[in-house]
């Protein structure tokens, strides 16, 4: 998508989050985003930051995510000029969320100088996480709560707030997109509703289900999942002043 593109987007989107009708037509909230492997490793070579913006636009009458790629000081990179996108679209095949649990078992026998056995014991290591991961019950309880209650939420932003508080861009983390161990090839993303303590409101969330080409193998115990953790929606949580939030 051009630069001219990219505005255009923004700012439909923009006329679209005070209208509960327009909004509700232009999204189905059994709709998914999906960024094959080649956009994963674009996004990756051009953003500079810990985090992506990823802004939400209406592009040809479809929702889209266009990713805009910061700097490494988490300002926007004016030198790109061409950006991905995806558009919200139906899952084509039933999608699998599979969470892996590694366990690491010590066994330990001692003997004396003698030779005799004189103790053995066996411990279970419990699953130590070295991943940012959501865990994939509450991803599914967020996903199911957006495919029931996304449209009451949109309503009750549009009618009480004039959709003021409706997102208009969200903030993800890079290393849920690149996983260098093992190799994402793809991703789904689906929005989510969560309840945030700090803002004492439901908030919508990105959540994004990867595919990995094998399983992380290691010698060590960790938790292994293909759902990573959550993007960060703004508003409320604004980073870049120079878009306005």
């Amino acid at each position: 998508m051009n630069e001219n593109d990219y505005r255009l987007a923004v700012a439909e989107w923009g006329s679209y989050v005070s209208d509960y009708n327009r909004i509700a037509n232009l999204i189905p909230t059994n709709y998914i985003f999906d960024l094959s492997g080649e956009q994963i490793t674009k996004i990756k070579d051009k953003n500079k930051y810990v985090d992506v913006c990823a802004e939400a636009g209406v592009f040809n009458g479809e929702m889209v995510l266009i990713f805009l790629p910061l700097d490494a000081q988490g300002h926007v990179d004016k030198s790109v000029t061409e950006y991905e996108y995806t558009v919200l679209s139906p899952l084509k095949y039933d999608l699998r969320l599979q969470e892996t649990k590694e366990f690491t078992v010590v066994k330990n026998a001692i003997l004396s100088s003698d030779l005799t056995k004189i103790d053995d014991n066996t411990n279970m290591v419990l699953p130590v996480s070295d991943q940012p991961i959501l865990d994939q019950d509450i991803a599914v309880e967020a996903i199911q709560r957006w495919r029931n209650e996304g449209m009451e939420w949109f309503f009750r932003e549009c009618n009480e707030f004039g959709g003021e508080r409706i997102f208009r861009r969200f903030y993800i983390p890079m290393e849920d997109l690149c996983h260098p161990e093992p190799e994402v090839t793809g991703i789904k993303c689906s929005f989510g509703l969560r309840y945030n303590d700090i803002y004492q409101r439901m908030l919508v969330t990105l959540i994004f289900i990867s595919f990995h080409e094998l399983l992380q193998e290691g010698s060590s115990a960790k938790t292994i999942s293909n759902t990573y953790d959550w993007a960060k929606p703004c508003p409320p949580v604004c980073r870049i002043p120079e878009l306005g939030s």
